[in-house]
């Protein structure tokens, strides 16, 4: 399995982003699926999940800045990131969801550099 995360980049804070995932097979089509982020010297943590159904959750500080969605027809998962700080420096991930943890092992992820 495969998953590719792209998109990122050097954004000036309150810029817009939109990341995309590409799977191998069906894997996105078929699966729940996750974006998370890892800052520089810290832990990574969930961004936003989106169900096989479409249903949403996202993490506290992203909720109204981000939006998770899917196009199973393509395989891809999006994260639309709206109105991004500093803070949300980081290398983002995609990975399948499974009982609300990450299932495969990571890939390399996209940098995302918001300059204040």
């Amino acid at each position: 399995v495969q998953l590719q995360a792209s998109g990122g980049g050097l954004v000036q804070a309150g810029g817009s982003l939109r990341l995309s995932c590409a799977g191998s097979g069906r894997v996105v089509s078929g699966s729940s699926m996750g974006w998370y982020r890892q800052a520089p010297g810290k832990q990574r943590e969930l961004v936003a999940t989106i169900g096989t159904s479409g249903s949403t959750n996202y993490a506290g500080s992203m909720k109204g800045r981000f939006t998770i969605s899917r196009d199973n027809a393509k395989n891809t998962v999006y994260l639309q990131m709206n109105s991004l700080k500093p803070e949300d420096t980081a290398v983002y991930y995609c990975n399948v969801v499974v009982s609300n943890r990450a299932f495969f092992p990571w890939g390399q992820g996209t940098l995302v550099t918001v300059s204040s």
